[in-house]
């Protein structure tokens, strides 16, 4: 497989792959290093790559697995999810204002969740991944993945209904 070939097939995912490393390191630097490293050995083993049925899922685990071991050596119990790229370009500022406020409460409610569902929901609902792709990734079954999910859109219904009717933070 040559460069190009190599390129065709990683580079649509490359940005998912930051996505997930930042989510799990929180820093920017250690995120661009751990999806560094994914792709090197990606690289280094480019002639495998095509027996995978699904590269990208074989990549996310790879960036998972490569991150909870940097989080193993570091004894990091602090995870932080942070969704920052969504822009509106149409919007005034009053009304930009008031959604950088939302997703402001939105993500410190998803940080306040357990792991498990902080990743789910950066997967399920950020990343848009289906159930059996994220069952791949994290290794468990698609049911664990369905309740956690509802568990964390729960709790985190239930905290924003909170704010907007007492204004708790």
């Amino acid at each position: 497989m040559n460069e190009e070939e190599f390129l065709k097939i990683v580079l649509p995912f490359k940005d998912k792959l930051f996505r997930l490393a930042k989510r799990y390191l929180i820093s920017h630097d250690a995120a661009q290093d751990a999806t560094q490293d994914v792709l090197l050995k990606l690289w280094l083993n480019r002639s495998k790559i095509t027996m995978y049925k699904n590269v990208e899922a074989f990549a996310m685990t790879m960036v998972k697995n490569k991150c909870l071991d940097e989080l193993k050596l570091k004894n990091a119990q602090n995870l932080k999810i942070v969704h920052s790229n969504y822009k509106d370009e149409n919007s005034n500022l009053s009304k930009e204002t008031e959604t950088n406020d939302s997703i402001s409460i939105v993500e410190k409610l998803i940080n306040e969740l357990p792991e498990k569902q902080r990743i789910i929901i950066q997967l399920r609902d950020v990343e848009q991944y289906t159930f059996e792709e994220i069952g791949k990734i994290l290794e468990i079954k698609q049911t664990a993945i369905r309740v956690s999910l509802s568990r964390a859109r729960k709790t985190i219904r239930q905290k924003l209904i909170k704010y907007h009717n007492y204004g708790i933070k």
